[in-house]
């Protein structure tokens, strides 16, 4: 993620530990505990609130790693030598040329696409050998 949502995810946590900390002085000013606190509904929600931005930004902080790693990797890539890649190409080409020459392209006329033109669109196949199988057949009572 990008920094300007880091920092918008910063700047939230901040303010909900802000508002924890007035509600809890609130609370200590009514005269209510510690204990009693932790069961404040506003309380709980402001935690939450907390506890929820501090996971994403953890969160940002893997992708941001990981972005990083993965800029290292392709840097590595692009130093590596070339001796290593040129030869790869030429095997490539090589390969290529190898496949173009053993394989002769055939005749648009004659393959099964002249047969598939030739069939109506509309109509559905039949399967001619068991329609001749069911009229030599006689019926079996």
């Amino acid at each position: 993620m990008g920094l300007k949502r880091k920092q918008i995810v910063m700047r939230q946590k901040d303010a909900f530990e802000k508002e924890l900390k007035d509600r809890l002085s609130f609370l200590s000013k009514k005269g209510i505990k510690a204990p009693q606190t932790d069961r404040d509904p506003i309380v709980k929600r402001l935690k939450a609130d907390v506890k929820a931005s501090k996971k994403r930004l953890a969160k940002i902080a893997d992708l941001d790693k990981r972005t990083e790693e993965m800029i290292r990797i392709k840097a590595e890539k692009a130093a590596a030598p070339k001796k290593e890649q040129a030869g790869k190409a030429e095997k490539a080409k090589a390969a290529s040329q190898e496949g173009k020459a053993k394989k002769p392209k055939a005749p648009a006329e004659g393959g099964a696409k002249a047969q598939k033109k030739a069939e109506a669109p509309g109509e559905p196949k039949a399967p001619k050998k068991k329609a001749e199988e069911a009229k030599e057949e006689p019926p079996a009572k």
